[in-house]
């Protein structure tokens, strides 16, 4: 592979170190280059300034333009632009997951691994000029704890995925094979020891799903290779959940790392949790907001499956048409499918004729937080990504789960089987699913009188009120800023 790199990272922007005391942290942020990863990563950086800890954070120029918006706290929270180095067989100008399809993203994942100079010659520079970095939050660099072991900096491994999904798949426990090809026979069982008999694969496409595990993510390492060596060489594991929902996980975690496993609570984003910053007020678009506005309360499904799964054409037309068969008003944002350049084009056959009126499928971005808040919207279909999950729990929305990857699986697992507050979408043995069990689960949860739509809504209340109760939110990352003081005492 060849490469183009620079080996300075932009230091243009730096935290203002006159707005915090000394007893207050230097923190790096380096997350995976994808929005999915970068998101949480922001909104916990936003936790720790508004308690007056500094950040810099590491990142893409491109992804900063999608992130600038969050940044509640530009006085104390710096972008610090990162060269993402070109590869051959990257398309020119990939910096970010969304730029690729997902049979690419080893190549990106090659590209993070030569900006290893960059990182270093940072967090050097930073201890020369007198703002030594305390520690550092990473994800999928593995060779950060390398880089620091000698600088005297602690370094944290922070987990954005379900903690469910990392003791099925990333503990020394699980034994992967090295000198093999893993087979699903080797995935079929959970590790052993692994707390629970329901967050559990299925034989068939659920356990096929874990197969990436050992496929090549960089050069020379697999994807489990890579998250394990990025565990085993921590000061501590942190991840974005709560005991409340994944406690079992977590004890697991702790046991086979042997290394303390912290958590952050589900930091949401859409403002501090302790309420003292506010983000700046956002309005839905009026075009969507006039939209919503022309019906009943609580009667729009709407459906959204983040910004990597792209759907194939057919499985496509079958979501779209299991919409229609509701007789419902809905709302679809997703992207294309594969082998379509727009929504419009993939479309089925008179759909948008026979839907025109109350269903929208839109191929562009929305505003999917304030979309769910919306009085109208009374169903929320998401593939139930970890973000998805949280965002389902604290809003008042019936939840309907169609889950894609190996982590989207568990979190549903999660959501209808331990909290019982969601129905998942039935498939058949290779992962297909009908418009007809797609149009089933929808309407089960939005009848009034159905049985399982009254129980799982009555959870769900249970879980929201638990969720939303004062000091709940505020209290994990209080904890959470004890921990790392105590890590680096």
């Amino acid at each position: 592979m060849h490469t183009r790199a620079s080996t300075k990272v932009d230091q243009m922007a730096q935290p203002n170190l006159n707005e915090t005391s000394s007893s207050n942290f230097h923190i790096a942020m380096f997350p995976w280059f994808a929005m999915g990863h970068s998101i949480p990563f922001l909104h916990l950086s936003n936790e720790l300034a508004a308690r007056g800890h500094r950040i810099s954070f590491l990142l893409p120029k491109k992804a900063q333009i999608h992130l600038q918006h969050l940044n509640l706290h530009p006085h104390l929270i710096a972008f610090c632009s990162v060269t993402v180095p070109h590869i051959e067989g990257l398309p020119e100008g990939t910096e970010t997951a969304s730029d690729i399809p997902i049979s690419l993203t080893p190549l990106l994942a090659a590209a993070m691994d030569r900006t290893r100079q960059q990182i270093q010659g940072f967090l050097v520079s930073c201890g020369v000029n007198d703002r030594k970095v305390d520690m550092i939050f990473y994800d999928f660099a593995h060779w950060v704890p390398e880089i620091t072991r000698g600088l005297g900096i602690k370094c944290v491994n922070y987990g954005v995925a379900c903690a469910a999904i990392t003791a099925m798949a990333i503990v020394p426990a699980r034994n992967v094979p090295k000198d093999r090809p893993v087979t699903e026979e080797d995935l079929r069982d959970p590790p052993p020891g692994y707390p629970s008999s329901t967050v559990v694969m299925l034989p068939g496409h659920e356990v096929q799903s874990l197969m990436f595990i050992t496929m090549p993510y960089g050069d020379g390492i697999t994807f489990y290779e890579r998250l394990m060596t990025a565990k085993k060489g921590c000061d501590a594991i942190c991840i974005r959940t709560c005991r409340e929902v994944e406690g079992v996980f977590c004890d697991y975690l702790e046991a086979q790392y042997k290394k303390p496993v912290l958590l952050t609570g589900p930091v949401l984003g859409a403002m501090d949790s302790n309420n003292k910053n506010k983000k700046k007020s956002e309005q839905l678009e009026d075009i969507w907001a006039n939209w919503f506005s022309g019906f009943e309360t609580e009667s729009v499904v709407f459906c959204g499956f983040g910004s990597q799964w792209v759907l194939e054409k057919d499985q496509f037309q079958e979501l779209v048409l299991g919409f229609e068969l509701t007789g419902l008003p809905f709302f679809v944002a997703l992207k294309p499918p594969v082998g379509c350049a727009t929504i419009e084009e993939a479309l089925p056959q008179g759909f948008e004729e026979r839907v025109k009126g109350r269903g929208v499928v839109f191929g562009g971005w929305v505003q999917q937080t304030l979309i769910l808040s919306h009085p109208s919207v009374g169903c929320f279909v998401s593939h139930c990504g970890f973000g998805a999950l949280w965002e389902s729990l604290v809003s008042n929305n019936q939840i309907v789960l169609v889950p894609h990857g190996a982590d989207h699986i568990l979190n549903t697992k999660i959501l209808v089987k331990d909290l019982k507050v969601a129905v998942e979408v039935e498939r058949e043995e290779n992962g297909w699913f009908s418009k007809e069990s797609l149009s089933k689960a929808i309407t089960t949860v939005m009848a009034k009188d159905n049985e399982v739509g009254v129980m799982v809504k009555k959870n769900h209340a249970k879980w929201r009120e638990t969720l939303s109760t004062p000091g709940f939110m505020d209290g994990y990352i209080d904890r959470f800023v004890q921990k790392l003081k105590e890590l680096v005492s």
